[in-house]
């Protein structure tokens, strides 16, 4: 009995990302191409992350410091935001949303070509279609994924601490200094590491189930969803598991 497709396309994913990584510990980097895909992951993706970071550090604090308020808890307020952020709540949200605006992309752009034969037609030019296509993207991700957490977590912490002051009359010097005392020294690079390890997730499985499509046009659509929902399964399996190693 054959596995199912979702899981050979996972196997091939993951032959394709060790590949990759083997083709950058190589140096077979092309710069025009990592500096195309570097835009389209990094700068082409800020505003998205900039308005769902301003959106999430408010929303915390309407939640949460109300509540807090009310038990004359005021001053953890910018503690439990810039922990729930730093471990959890950046890495996660920017994951998925580079799911929704990257990796649909790449797993689109490479379904196309598969199905219109642009790959093999890569391949009989005596060109790797891994080092041409996978490379700049996976790459780009890897470096891109942290520095989008990191605006992510900057923009949260920096509304959370407006709407404290706005909506709760929480004193600036009181938000920040509670994120002072109840932050650890190793929260950011744990939280830096998470993102460099979804963004790496998103990267291979995106283009593996691109270079994996089969059909027609029709299933460029199919592979695009696949790899959205496979990519979200696996980083929150993955999130479980740092979680447990970083913090546990």
């Amino acid at each position: 009995m054959k596995p199912p497709r979702w899981l050979r396309r996972l196997g091939s994913s993951l032959l394709i990302g060790g590949q990759a990584t083997a083709a950058i510990a190589r140096g077979r980097i092309g710069p025009n191409d990592l500096l195309q895909e570097l835009l389209e992951a990094g700068p082409g993706s800020f505003l998205i992350v900039l308005i769902t970071g301003l959106a999430a550090g408010t929303v915390f604090n309407i939640q949460v410091a109300a509540e807090l308020s009310k038990q004359g808890a005021s001053s953890a307020i910018g503690g439990l935001l810039a922990l729930g952020l730093a471990r959890e709540i950046a890495p996660l949200l920017t994951a998925t949303l580079l799911t929704g605006k990257v990796a649909t992309a790449y797993a689109a752009q490479l379904g196309t070509m598969k199905v219109t034969e642009q790959i093999d037609a890569i391949t009989m030019l005596r060109t790797d279609p891994v080092e041409y296509l996978v490379v700049p993207r996976v790459l780009a991700m890897v470096l891109m994924s942290p520095v989008q957490c990191l605006l992510f977590f900057a923009v949260a912490i920096w509304s959370g601490q407006v709407s404290c002051t706005a909506l709760y009359s929480v004193p600036p010097a009181v938000f920040w200094n509670s994120v002072r005392t109840w932050m650890e020294p190793d929260d950011l690079p744990s939280m830096l590491l998470k993102a460099l390890v979804f963004g790496l997730q998103i990267a291979v499985l995106a283009c593996g189930w691109g270079l994996t499509t089969k059909g027609g046009p029709k299933e460029v659509g199919t592979s695009t969803t696949g790899a959205v929902v496979m990519i979200l399964v696996t980083v929150a399996l993955m999130d479980v598991i740092l979680t447990q190693v970083l913090f546990g």
